[in-house]
């Protein structure tokens, strides 16, 4: 078991980087994570490129640590991180940080989006661009057995978000995400926002530093144990953009030496 605050976490380092790192974000996840690992894993044997997945638990009160440490230790391309705080943006950032690959991808641990659909993120699909984004929206995706009321919620989310800080987005919030190594170890090392509005906080960063986004349309099945909090959320969520856009004028989001930069 590895325990590493957010500052360790920029030090790790391995020459041989792999191409892919997975970083999923668990908390009580015991049920939902080891189906999801064993089809990640299933799914990576039938690739020619190395890759690493990394779970970082986030407070859970169930076996999540046991569960995911079991995995790992028959699964040596799998690291389990513990953070010490909770919050879904905390553990992305410290699994982001510690990842070693040139792509590193956000994975939601119910595995919502076919593990499949990776490929989509990927060179060659993806050259040019330093970050893509899932979406459930538009042309080509598919949502399959979301309740109506679930998805006129997240429209309306989505129209808030568009007024008040991101234009061009149809899907900020779907946890299916890739990052380049230079574009992760920029924005995740100045991430502020520990809970649902870290994606938020993350594309508003990137557009204005001028990074290349690509919206790609997946497949997504709705999962009923989904841990979104439909009204408090939502309120929250504008609490946090006012915070981003407050730390944005404030000069919080100051660029930092990479990890990459101090090493060479």
């Amino acid at each position: 078991m590895q325990y590493l605050t957010i500052e360790e976490t920029t030090l790790v380092n391995d020459d041989k980087r792999p191409l892919l790192s997975i970083v999923i974000p668990a908390h009580n996840e015991e049920r939902r994570l080891p189906p999801s690992l064993e089809k990640i894993d299933t799914f990576l044997k039938t690739q020619p490129f190395e890759a690493e997945v990394i779970v970082v638990e986030n407070g859970s009160t169930d076996r999540t640590v046991q569960v995911a440490q079991e995995f790992a230790q028959t699964h040596p391309n799998v690291r389990v991180i513990e953070a010490a705080v909770r919050g879904k943006g905390l553990a992305v950032k410290v699994g982001m940080l510690a990842a070693r690959g040139e792509y590193r991808f956000i994975c939601d641990a119910d595995l919502s989006m076919p593990i499949e659909e990776i490929v989509q993120f990927l060179p060659p699909n993806v050259n040019g661009y330093d970050i893509v984004i899932a979406s459930r929206e538009g042309k080509g995706a598919r949502r399959i057995g979301e309740p109506q009321y679930r998805h006129i919620i997240g429209r309306i989310n989505n129209w808030i978000i568009k007024l008040t800080a991101l234009r061009g987005f149809e899907d900020t919030q779907c946890g299916f995400k890739m990052f380049n190594r230079k574009a992760a170890e920029d924005l995740f090392g100045v991430q502020q926002m520990t809970g649902i509005g870290f994606d938020i906080e993350l594309l508003f960063i990137a557009k204005r530093r001028g990074y290349k986004i690509k919206q790609v349309p997946i497949t997504w099945y709705f999962d009923p144990d989904s841990r979104m909090r439909l009204i408090g959320d939502s309120a929250h969520l504008l609490v946090e953009i006012w915070q981003i856009r407050r730390n944005w004028l404030w000069g919080v989001y100051a660029k930092k030496q990479s990890q990459s930069d101090r090493q060479s």
